[in-house]
């Protein structure tokens, strides 16, 4: 059996120092500030992206760093990378607010647009998932623990829909035309919803409405190495560094990858 890739494993260490720093201030009684977006922002948010930063400029070589808790860089400089880190150092402040544990530490890397190695952390449980493009994915499920090897698993009858807590859009006529009427919601935070369809616990994520780039590429990452795979809604691959906007196009994550989702996805919006 092969072992979890060393520079993925380098990661997520990364990853478990910045979620030490957020866990010191999830368990203290912390104050809420509201960005320009209106979305919330802590101390955790910052103190994660410290440790993030600091520990990235260490590894050689140096590559540029973009993060949510970063002033975006404009499209003038950026339009030049072609590798690059892509993190989010707390996917998830709604559900850090609200104390319920769903919320990830993200890091990927950014290789020609393609994301080639991911980690992402959930503080609270101690599970930690890695992937880097080649070399499967992973799960530790505590500090220190074993790496098991995660695969996604063929869709289910009925299929098991991932969706998100805290950001509501109605997705239920889509699914309704991909799966049929029976599918079985499962509530989840943060970009737990792409790690819970790489473990094989859930079948689809489909998201209608806004994200970030930084919300997505690890665990698009994971789930890909994993078998499954990411796709905007006319069945393509996601990519990164498109343009002058970091929004994502709206899209949907999935675990059997053997499924002609673009043909699916085609038909239920003709329908």
């Amino acid at each position: 059996m092969s072992a979890a890739p060393a520079f993925a494993r380098q990661i997520g260490d990364i990853a478990r120092a910045a979620g030490e720093a957020i866990l010191a201030i999830y368990r203290s009684d912390f104050a809420v500030q509201t960005k320009l977006d209106a979305s919330p922002l802590t101390a955790a948010d910052l103190a994660a992206q410290q440790v993030i930063i600091d520990r990235l400029a260490l590894l050689d070589p140096p590559l540029p760093v973009l993060s949510e808790e970063a002033k975006a860089l404009a499209w003038s400089e950026r339009r030049h990378w072609t590798r690059y880190w892509l993190v989010d150092p707390l996917d998830g402040t709604r559900e850090f607010v609200k104390r319920n544990g769903e919320f990830t530490v993200n890091i990927a890397l950014i290789d020609d647009r393609h994301a080639v190695l991911g980690a992402v952390l959930a503080p609270v449980s101690g599970e930690l998932y890695i992937a880097e493009r080649g070399h499967g994915a992973w799960l530790q499920a505590q500090t220190g623990g074993e790496w098991q090897r995660i695969a996604t698993r063929r869709l289910a009858a009925p299929a098991v829909v991932a969706g998100s807590r805290s950001h509501g859009a109605n997705t239920q006529a889509l699914l309704h035309a991909l799966l049929g009427a029976d599918y079985q919601p499962l509530p989840m935070g943060s970009s737990l919803k792409f790690c819970l369809i790489a473990r094989g616990a859930a079948d689809v994520y489909l998201r209608l409405g806004p994200t970030s780039e930084w919300d997505t590429a690890a665990a698009q990452c994971v789930l890909q190495e994993a078998g499954g795979a990411v796709l905007d809604l006319h069945g393509q691959p996601f990519r990164y560094n498109r343009g002058e906007s970091l929004l994502n196009p709206e899209f949907i994550a999935v675990g059997d990858a053997g499924i002609d989702w673009a043909a699916r996805l085609g038909a239920a919006v003709q329908a």
